[in-house]
């Protein structure tokens, strides 16, 4: 059994703010910005169902396929509509889905951990033949703008593949963790704003992204040089130059998105998917990587073969 990535489509909402905007209204420069994360703008005022929406009837437009055809509806996000219900069922039902809907919150390691839950339940022998899987989430809504450690790291954004069953593509090997124990120094209560050590997030982060990519690798039976796309979390180019340089992987064959981005949360990983896409590099047979890391601590990485 294999399962290919049929159909993929993104959202973002229309109002940008760029880094001279937040330089009117706190200490920071695009160049200060620039340097120390890659940013130069980040999409905001985002929902989470509504870009969720569009991106998934965007990859079922990619796709070219009907409602009807979906069998189950994943939304990865940290950034719900609502307590309950789970803000798939809105998402489910706007697409006019018929389907069973969950949510998965792992927040950035979201759709690595979404991606391993849909192919596990679709390689059983009576699981779903097609699933929409959403990455979606409006960071916005949680940040601070006027704390310049987060505000300039978080935007809107969301991005959905469909995932079917192929003779083409396959999971090569998965590697998912978290600690617990650093839960501390990347958190966001219950109607408060995002609280983060930036500096503690970074090294741990660094770490956490190289030992679980060389434990994918490992388990996969490959080594680095294998490896023909990485699609990495789109947290900052400092923490993607600094694990690349670790595993020996050239920045060539990342795909990014940041730029115009920010970080986006369990949006990140697809939406550098269709940046990889439009790119021609996701061709048949080519080796992908995916990688992400966010509070918890929490971490993904997914080795498939397009």
């Amino acid at each position: 059994m294999a399962i290919r990535i049929r159909g993929i489509g993104t959202a973002l909402p229309e109002r940008i703010v760029t880094n001279d905007d937040l330089s009117r209204v706190m200490d920071t420069s695009d160049e200060w910005i620039r340097a120390r994360a890659g940013i130069g703008s980040r999409h905001v005022d985002g929902i989470t169902s509504e870009m969720a929406i569009e991106a998934g009837a965007n990859a079922l437009k990619a796709a070219d396929i009907s409602p009807a055809d979906i069998e189950l509806l994943i939304l990865c996000t940290t950034t719900p509509d609502q307590t309950f219900p789970a803000t798939s069922a809105v998402v489910q039902s706007s697409l006019g889905l018929g389907c069973g809907a969950f949510d998965v919150n792992a927040v950035c390691a979201g759709f690595a951990y979404g991606y391993v839950a849909a192919y596990g339940m679709m390689v059983a022998p009576t699981g779903p033949d097609r699933v929409l899987l959403i990455g979606s989430d409006s960071m916005s809504s949680i940040t601070d703008w006027t704390d310049r450690g987060t505000a300039i790291l978080f935007g809107d954004g969301a991005a959905a593949v469909v995932m079917e069953r192929h003779v083409q593509g396959e999971m090569l090997a998965f590697d998912l963790g978290a600690d617990g124990n650093l839960a501390s120094i990347l958190y966001c209560d219950h109607d408060a704003k995002i609280q983060m050590e930036g500096r503690e997030v970074f090294k741990k982060a660094v770490r956490a992204v190289t030992r679980s990519v060389e434990n994918v690798l490992e388990k996969a039976g490959i080594g680095a040089d294998d490896v023909d796309v990485v699609l990495p979390h789109q947290a900052n180019i400092r923490i993607i130059e600094a694990v690349c340089q670790r595993l020996g992987i050239p920045m060539e064959k990342t795909h990014n998105v940041l730029e115009t981005t920010g970080n986006t949360s369990g949006a990140s990983i697809p939406l550098a998917m269709a940046r990889a896409e439009a790119d021609g590099a996701l061709a048949p047979g080519r080796i992908v990587l995916m990688s992400g890391f966010g509070a918890g601590m929490a971490w993904g990485s997914v080795v498939v073969r397009w």
